[in-house]
């Protein structure tokens, strides 16, 4: 017989007291987490304004209710929508991830940190407006540039050694946790609201990752991280009204998060919080695609290349064998019909088999239009992947966090091209210094489909100088993306 659960209301719990005093009190000092904050930040707008040329994603913008207006609400760029806080972060959030364009995380747990952008900016404008209206200072840039640092931190350090994913879990739960936090430190939370704002983000309902697998891969997913953002905003402003949180949200017996959903274990820790995670983020500059498959779309555009040049058609091609690591595997190693755009951008062999016929890979060619080439699927059918256990210690390893891909071509004729091995991605930090401009160049194209010239050289001038995006308030930065 078991014995009684004490109802004695605990301490809360060291992983939500370590979560909340990092959020609260620790000073970002890296000049290099800062700047590459920045890159950020242009990064995950731009992304949402290619977003806005996709009417799936578009149809879910606005209020709640159509036709509310909301004085001194936040502004969605790229757009004519002044929402309150919550609202606004969904549509945000929803934007910057629909393409699955933006940043990347890579460890135990994956996912996108700069999800968390849609909660921060939405309510550090809000909260700007709302103070001007007061007749007080708006809050400036640099705050939304430390809230980036600190959430990539929270949700990339919890994900270097714990793995939602394995339990059936989305990554978009520690979007809400880390959105939580550094909403929190926006609106002025005590510790003691802070801490149950986050002990609620864990005790709350988390995503399944369901809708990102065959055979319900959908829309959901480009629309989850959205999700989970705004309810951050919605939970931190609950916490701020005096609510009570739950301390023991993760170490509760039966019922806490540990024993509920993660199969009674605690959580694993490598490093304390910092900000080591925004300054070794993957950026997504060349290509739309999930990252696990970035190196591998490189070199297929290289092998589109030398196929062209060797006078050869994939008309010729017998066999394509994908050297890669086991989360690769594990994720977008796909086969049989692929039902939708959701479908198609979690699948390695359609990301490859485009390049390999086009030369290149755009957010377009997931789309029906695109993907009725029979081509494609024609090839796809004879792309093969094969795991590399080097591959896979490298893409674990802290110092090199490699995301290692490497083709090779057999042909009908039993000749082969020679094998095109990727290690790290154009995004990676070791290849930052090929990668910023390119990363500009993206957003100076994001820009231009949405603005005309005047409007992105302001919000040009505004961007690319550090300092003065720092000291700029931030409802006249976003103002800069309302059409």
């Amino acid at each position: 017989m078991s014995s009684p659960i004490s109802n004695i209301r605990p301490d809360y719990d060291q992983v939500i007291q370590d979560i909340v005093d990092y959020a609260l009190n620790y000073e970002v000092t890296s000049e290099l987490a800062i700047e590459t904050a920045r890159h950020i930040l242009i990064d995950t707008l731009g992304c949402g304004l290619e977003a806005l040329e996709y009417p799936a994603a578009c149809k879910l913008l606005g209020p709640v209710v159509k036709g509310t207006a909301v004085p001194h609400g936040a502004k969605v760029p790229g757009t004519q929508f002044q929402l309150d806080p919550v609202q606004a972060a969904f549509n945000i959030g929803l934007l910057i991830r629909w393409l699955d364009f933006n940043d990347t995380w890579l460890a135990a747990e994956w996912g996108h940190p700069s999800d968390n952008l849609g909660g921060i900016l939405a309510v550090a404008d809000w909260l700007s407006r709302t103070a001007v209206a007061a007749g007080k200072p708006p809050l400036t840039m640099i705050e939304v540039l430390r809230g980036i640092v600190k959430a990539h931190e929270i949700q990339g350090v919890i994900a270097l050694e714990n793995s939602f994913n394995k339990v059936g879990l989305d990554h978009v739960l520690l979007v809400k946790v880390a959105s939580t936090a550094v909403v929190g430190k926006l609106l002025g939370l005590t510790r003691d609201e802070a801490l149950a704002a986050v002990s609620l983000a864990w005790v709350d309902g988390q995503s399944l990752r369901t809708y990102r697998h065959a055979p319900n891969a959908g829309s959901r997913k480009s629309w989850a991280a959205g999700d989970a953002t705004s309810r951050a905003v919605r939970l931190a402003l609950i916490a701020q009204t005096g609510e009570m949180g739950c301390p023991s949200a993760l170490t509760a017996r039966t019922w806490g998060f540990y024993d509920v959903l993660f199969k009674g274990q605690p959580f694993k820790f490598q490093r304390t919080y910092g900000s080591y995670v925004s300054e070794n983020v993957l950026f997504k500059i060349s290509f739309p695609a999930e990252f696990h498959s970035q190196t591998a779309v490189e070199a297929a555009v290289t092998l589109h290349r030398q196929l062209r040049d060797a006078g050869r058609s994939i008309d010729d091609i017998e066999k394509i064998t994908i050297r890669t690591h086991e989360a690769c595997i594990r994720i977008i190693d796909k086969q049989g019909p692929l039902n939708n755009p959701a479908d198609r951008d979690h699948c390695i062999q359609y990301m490859v088999a485009v390049p390999l016929i086009k030369g290149h890979l755009t957010a377009a060619d997931y789309e029906d239009e695109a993907a009725a080439d029979p081509r494609i699927d024609a090839l796809r059918a004879r792309i093969h992947c094969v795991e590399d256990v080097q591959y896979t210690r490298d893409y674990h390893d802290p110092d090199k966090r490699s995301i290692a891909n490497a083709l090779t071509v057999q042909f009908k004729d039993g000749g082969t091209l020679p094998e095109v091995a990727v290690e790290y991605p154009i995004g990676h930090k070791r290849r930052r210094a090929e990668g910023i401009p390119l990363l500009e160049a993206k957003f100076r194209t994001n820009l231009a489909r949405r603005f005309p010239k005047k409007q992105q050289d302001a919000i040009l001038a505004a961007s690319l100088d550090a300092q003065a995006l720092a000291a700029m308030p931030v409802h006249e930065y976003v103002d800069l993306y309302v059409i």
